[in-house]
């Protein structure tokens, strides 16, 4: 079993409970949504201290808004296309990996989850 899925199980069953009720999250995404994505880009221990104090933050001290999380990422060197086991087709995008800040090498990512990526595509 998948460690990750251990920490995201009960987030998921949270999830699927306060649907019931209405939404207060003062940030997008949800404190949940965010601390799912943690666990899915960090270690554990990363992940559970960002998510306590995004959860600490959320309440009327605070503004809320737009808080992705960020991760730190250093992208392959290359990608080489000549390589035996390579992948040549579709792929399914579900994370988007944005740059924070201006530096033309940057360590940090913000996370977008592609939402298209759980419809199938219709043909025309």
């Amino acid at each position: 079993m998948n460690i990750k899925k251990i920490y995201t199980a009960p987030i998921t069953g949270y999830q699927y409970i306060s649907k019931m009720f209405p939404g207060n999250c003062r940030y997008y995404p949800t404190c949940s949504e965010y601390a799912k994505w943690q666990f899915e880009f960090n270690s554990a221990h990363r992940a559970i201290w960002a998510s306590s104090l995004r959860i600490l933050r959320c309440n009327q001290l605070f503004d809320g808004g737009i808080d992705y999380p960020v991760i730190n990422y250093t992208p392959p060197k290359y990608i080489s296309l000549l390589r035996p086991k390579a992948f040549y087709g579709k792929i399914k995008i579900i994370y988007w990996l944005v740059p924070k800040g201006s530096d033309p090498h940057p360590k940090q990512y913000f996370v977008l989850k592609d939402f298209d990526a759980n419809k199938t595509q219709q043909p025309t």
